[in-house]
């Protein structure tokens, strides 16, 4: 039986700014939810968001309102071992919130897997892989250090993929920025770029040709997630990939943009989709229809990570990597043992459930008040 449910709010500093279009990241919240359950089982999940409402309509105190007032209550007396019918509950009752709902999920299954003692991908299919591909994000908007940045992360063999945040600036601007660091690179890595839906089609037209030419290799969500119809008509017109990010929220979204040919790769995130499953079935349609992956991220902390470090691990083909980098943004770490990044890749945990625990004397400093 579930007996309680806590969020924790931990405001964690970045090691640097993260400049996106819509927002420069000094620090970041994590949204940490714990269940507990009769048999002395807990689980955890995070609800983490990026950029508070200038992102998306979720923000962590939202998230916390939310459970605490309208979701636990519907959950507490439940019995915890019956995920699926305590989710189809608040997906019911519940409008939105996916944020919220990928948290309360993660909890349960990562309580589940802890009760059977396996790792949570064996609840969602089984891992195929033991490691993931791990890109890193260059967001200081400086070229110098971005360059810098990078060369280091290749000297320490963490990363060897990096992408971009571009769109604060003018097109031309952000092209010669981008195509600068690509040039200093070389052709031994991969470049990607993420413009956070900040072009019009006439402008995306414009950056992607000239991106394109410069050998980038994927441009992520270039217009509105609401442009259905213009990421169609650029994905038919351009060679280079172009991914669906802020408009995949969830399987109905991945249904309609893959009708569309609306995109050539899907960013699949956890809490972007409502949860575990969802993403799963937003996999599933991408698969189905020739559409490749990329393991996405909201900048989530240990707990998140390990959440979609376990899901990422299940899909047979993950053409584009991940970007679970997320901790590694981040000046303080929340777990007993922080995830290993080595050779490139993040090692999906293989203990019991997430197979991550977090440190309560850290999360106790961290705590807002």
């Amino acid at each position: 039986m579930i007996t309680n449910i806590e969020v924790i709010l931990a405001d964690v500093p970045t090691i640097r700014p993260h400049k996106l279009s819509v927002a420069t990241m000094q620090s970041q919240t994590l949204v940490l939810v714990r269940v507990l359950c009769a048999d002395g089982v807990e689980g955890w999940g995070e609800a983490t968001t990026i950029g508070g409402l200038n992102y998306g309509e979720e923000s962590p105190e939202s998230v916390k309102v939310n459970i605490d007032t309208h979701i636990a209550p519907l959950l507490v007396g439940m019995e915890a071992r019956q995920v699926a019918k305590a989710m189809a509950k608040v997906r019911k009752v519940i409008q939105g919130n996916r944020f919220a709902k990928c948290a309360i999920e993660t909890a349960l299954l990562d309580a589940q897997a802890r009760r059977l003692g396996v790792p949570l991908s064996e609840l969602l299919g089984g891992r195929v892989r033991d490691a993931l591909p791990v890109a890193w994000t260059l967001a200081s908007g400086d070229t110098a250090r971005d360059i810098a940045e990078a060369e280091q992360m290749l000297e320490l063999r963490r990363h060897r993929i990096f992408k971009l945040k571009i769109g604060a600036r003018p097109v031309a601007e952000d092209v010669a920025h981008v195509l600068a660091i690509k040039k200093a690179l070389g052709d031994s890595v991969s470049v990607r770029v993420d413009v956070n839906q900040a072009w019009s089609e006439l402008e995306a037209m414009r950056g992607i040709a000239a991106l394109e030419a410069g050998g980038i290799d994927l441009i992520e969500q270039p217009t509105r997630a609401t442009s259905q119809g213009g990421m169609a008509r650029l994905a038919h017109r351009f060679a280079v990939a172009l991914m669906a990010d802020e408009a995949l929220q969830g399987p109905q979204d991945a249904l309609a943009i893959a009708q569309a040919g609306g995109a050539d790769v899907f960013a699949v995130k956890i809490a972007q989709s409502g949860g575990l499953l969802p993403a799963a079935q937003v996999a599933a349609v991408a698969q189905l229809s020739g559409i490749s992956l990329y393991g996405g991220t909201m900048l989530e902390g240990g707990i998140g990570t390990a959440a979609s470090a376990q899901l990422f691990s299940t899909f047979g083909e993950l053409e584009f990597g991940t970007e679970l980098f997320g901790p590694l943004l981040l000046t303080r770490e929340v777990l007993r043992e922080p995830l290993v990044y080595r050779d490139f890749m993040l090692q999906v945990p293989d203990g019991p459930g997430l197979g991550v625990e977090p440190d309560m004397d850290k999360l106790r400093e961290l705590r807002r008040r």
